[in-house]
């Protein structure tokens, strides 16, 4: 089932009843959602975090998938990793700066499909005011209308960025050589969306 368009030698894309049952606006369910990251630690190990205080919006578009559209609003302090000394850290001006820099945001500026239930989408991440291109690489996990009669949509999704790219650069030199924590950081999304009434 296509959600943003396949690629094809047609110049037109008749969509199936299946996507066009999926247009729509949805609103991503934070209870039965998760926006995860795992960075290495002391060149070791990963450490995994998630952030708990988020929204977000989809737009499918099964006229015209390539309008399909997604939108991402994170509140940085809501940052955990298990440890809360770590997570003061983060909220530190060290890295995110919480007080003067309160939300991470996303939105896309392109959607594309390459094959069975594999998309990838590409939009703006913007990190302590700092805007720079992303790419997601999205599997798409179905449909379904939920025991309350919410009709839902599912993803997973992972990219990888460096953080050095949006100013976060602190860090500390090991002894035995490298550095505390990584600069490439991994994202993992788990989305839950249910369409609005």
């Amino acid at each position: 089932m296509s959600i943003f368009g396949r690629k094809n030698d047609d110049a037109t894309t008749t969509p199936t009843a299946d996507l066009a049952a999926l247009t729509g606006d949805y609103t991503i369910d934070p209870a039965h959602s998760t926006l995860g990251f795992v960075a290495r630690h002391a060149m070791v190990t990963n450490v995994k975090g998630s952030f708990q205080d988020f929204e977000g919006t989809l737009h499918l578009d099964g006229e015209d998938p390539s309008k399909s559209t997604a939108s991402l609003d994170i509140r940085m302090a809501s940052i955990t990793t298990g440890s809360p000394d770590r997570d003061g850290h983060l909220k530190s001006a060290d890295f995110f700066k919480t007080d003067e820099f309160p939300t991470m945001t996303f939105r896309s500026t392109k959607a594309e499909a390459l094959g069975d239930e594999d998309y990838r989408i590409t939009g703006d991440l913007t990190i302590l005011g700092v805007t720079k291109p992303v790419t997601i690489d999205l599997e798409f996990n179905g449909a379904a209308k939920d025991p309350f009669g919410n009709e839902r949509v599912g993803f997973e999704g992972k990219a990888e960025i460096k953080r050095s790219d949006w100013g976060v650069t602190w860090n500390a030199a090991l002894e035995t050589g490298g550095v505390l924590v990584s600069d490439k950081i991994k994202l993992n999304f788990d989305i839950s969306a249910i369409k609005n009434a």
